[in-house]
């Protein structure tokens, strides 16, 4: 087992199935030859190696590891979403946090262009007909035309608004702060949803859960939108009622959803959601791209810099904490 401390410790994690080797060749490729990057191959190695480096990158942080981070500056985590690390625990020991966002802009709004294609040319009743080998006609609907929302105007709220600049759609964003705007026709506060979503044919969910978020689509929201609504979540599951969103489908109050997230995660396999026809379940894999670690990298390589040449913190591209 190696003994000596790297400038930038791996953890030994493993985003989407890819291997985090991977994520420290990009991160090498992309640094000076001086600068060390270990991945952690055991948990014995996590322990030592973690003692004297500047920074951590990995999708979750043990407060155990962190007692024992003496020299540590930034933490860069894996992910996107950041609400399950000790984050009072590292501000308190002037560790700086950054995160992922950005890096699942591309692959997620694909994901949900995906899923508004697919209600809206009816591929959930073709593939049923396919399994059935009936060759029989249906009709469908076009994206083109109708009033689409987005929740959240982050990185990923923002791509899909890109996305969707090809369809002619009239698009509609919700933020925590509308007085920043945004690249949608219209912008809406958290408190003011439901003028988002009448009318709105399509929803995309792509909001950070926050205390404000929990529970932000519910079963007002759910009513306000028309029946033909198609809603999609690529956010976190407790951001939607899951019995108001139940309730919903049970009386044709909605056209569908397709959830790559749920509450609870993972979904039990005799939930009700499994067995609706409208409903299309992906088990939280939109994040996932090939090009994951090259972007991730593309992030965390600068700000190793920054770190190592003592520049301060506030200088650190998507820091969070």
């Amino acid at each position: 087992m190696r003994t000596e401390s790297p400038d930038v410790l791996v953890f030994r994690e493993k985003p989407h199935g890819i291997p985090g080797a991977e994520y420290a060749e990009a991160l090498r490729q992309r640094l000076p030859a001086s600068v060390s990057v270990r991945i952690a191959q055991t948990p014995a190695e996590e322990r030592t190696a973690i003692t004297d480096a500047s920074v951590v990158s990995g999708g979750h942080f043990r407060e155990e590891l962190l007692e024992r981070a003496e020299a540590l500056e930034l933490f860069a985590c894996m992910y996107a979403g950041y609400e399950h690390l000790p984050l009072e625990t590292l501000a308190e020991r002037d560790v700086a946090v950054t995160n992922a966002a950005g890096v699942h802009g591309p692959n997620i709004a694909e994901h949900v262009i995906g899923a508004f294609l697919s209600f809206a040319r009816n591929f959930n009743r073709a593939r049923r007909q396919q399994d059935r080998h009936e060759w029989r006609h249906f009709q469908s609907t076009e994206l083109t035309g109708s009033r689409v929302a987005i929740v959240g105007m982050g990185a990923i709220g923002r791509t899909i608004v890109e996305r969707l600049s090809g369809f002619d759609v009239t698009t509609v964003g919700v933020r925590y702060s509308p007085e920043k705007g945004g690249p949608t026709d219209e912008v809406y506060g958290l408190d003011e949803i439901h003028e988002a979503l009448v009318d709105a044919e399509y929803v995309a969910v792509a909001s950070p859960l926050t205390e404000e978020t929990r529970g932000l689509i519910g079963r007002d929201e759910l009513q306000t939108l028309p029946p033909s609504a198609v809603l999609v979540n690529v956010a976190r599951g407790p951001i939607v009622d899951t019995d108001a969103l139940l309730s919903a489908l049970r009386q044709n109050h909605l056209r569908g959803a397709a959830l790559d997230v749920t509450d609870p995660e993972p979904l039990p396999n005799d939930h009700p959601l499994w067995d609706f026809e409208n409903v299309l379940i992906t088990p939280h894999v939109s994040g996932h791209t090939p090009e994951y670690y090259e972007r991730l990298a593309d992030i965390v390589a600068p700000n190793v810099e920054t770190i190592l040449a003592g520049g301060d913190h506030d200088e650190l591209e998507n820091r969070v904490g």
